[in-house]
């Protein structure tokens, strides 16, 4: 091990949310403890250091596990959501409730499939000077091919929307505590941490790893789920969807005043037959162009109603300290 030490050893907090996680959070508990408590021999970390998991409405063992474990196992803090809020919201419950602990809490999923061993990488990062330090895949080889193929279109549409986001990384960061204070300022209820993070302009660093298969158990994270968080991704942090649609319109209106030129003039100097394909597919045309944008529009005006009802985005029932 490397003998390298802060001048001033800083609080961390380790975060996990999880969700319906019985199978993979005696694992996790028990590795990320024990990287706490190597992390504190080295001398990197302050004794009161510890692992903070968010259970996010649960409905298996997952919570009671984690009570039992506390009561044997100081380093270990929990927070039991009263129903499923959503990854999001529950990371950023652990986020604001175990920041006000801590001087930087490193955040990663609780299947372990991001290498926990470069936490040290991070510390180091942070010592340095950096407020932001994303952990990012080098590749994507243990995803499907329809899930590599879908997730690097969705950087690259997200990127050329103007929205900031760092390729190939998801919820794998450290984030000091100024940072932390900057993202309670932020009130919106359609959250997008992975954009938001990017934005806020910090110092930022990159350190890269390789994935893992997942420790155990299956992931709750479904296809539509993840099309879902895309969806909220581009609409939170992007109009663009919306000008698309002026800009459709615009070209369309072009086409239709090409289409009534080339009519008129078939009717004055040409004899052609007339048929239902010329009806038919205008309509078909213009009707999928105005469903797309009614359900662009659609989009939006539900994020407003979500945003306009200021209902809290997560609710703890239960503590663990």
């Amino acid at each position: 091990m490397n003998n390298y030490q802060f001048a001033d050893v800083p609080t961390l907090g380790i975060l996990i949310p999880c969700y319906n996680e019985e199978d993979v959070i005696p694992i996790t508990t028990r590795k990320l403890i024990d990287v706490l408590n190597e992390l504190k021999s080295d001398g990197l970390i302050a004794a009161n250091s510890f692992l903070g998991v968010v259970d996010d409405g649960s409905n298996d063992q997952t919570w009671p596990y984690l009570v039992k474990t506390s009561e044997e196992e100081p380093n270990l803090k929990a927070i039991s959501l009263s129903t499923n809020f959503g990854h999001q919201n529950a990371l950023l419950c652990g986020l604001i409730e175990f920041g006000n602990l801590t001087d930087c809490i490193v955040s990663l999923d609780a299947d372990l499939q991001d290498d926990i061993g470069i936490i040290k990488s991070m510390l180091i990062a942070y010592s340095e000077g950096f407020d932001i330090i994303y952990g990012v895949r080098k590749k994507r080889d243990l995803d499907s091919f329809f899930k590599q193929k879908t997730a690097s279109l969705f950087y690259r549409f997200a990127n050329m929307l103007g929205i900031r986001t760092i390729p190939d990384h998801a919820d794998f960061r450290l984030v000091s505590k100024r940072v932390l204070d900057v993202l309670k300022e932020f009130r919106e209820t359609n959250l997008f941490l992975r954009g938001i993070f990017p934005s806020l302009g910090f110092n930022s660093k990159t350190i890269t790893y390789n994935r893992d298969k997942r420790a155990a158990g299956d992931t709750k994270y479904s296809i539509w789920k993840m099309i879902s968080f895309a969806i909220d991704g581009i609409t939170s942090f992007s109009v663009a969807p919306l000008r698309l649609i002026t800009v459709l319109g615009i070209c369309v209106f072009i086409f239709s005043l090409m289409l009534s030129a080339y009519a008129i003039y078939s009717y004055i100097f040409l004899e052609v037959e007339k048929g239902w394909s010329s009806i038919v597919l205008p309509m078909y045309f213009l009707g999928g162009i105005q469903l797309l944008a009614i359900g662009i529009i659609g989009e939006y005006l539900g994020k407003i109603y979500k945003e306009v009802k200021q209902r809290p985005r997560y609710i703890i029932k239960e503590k663990i300290s």
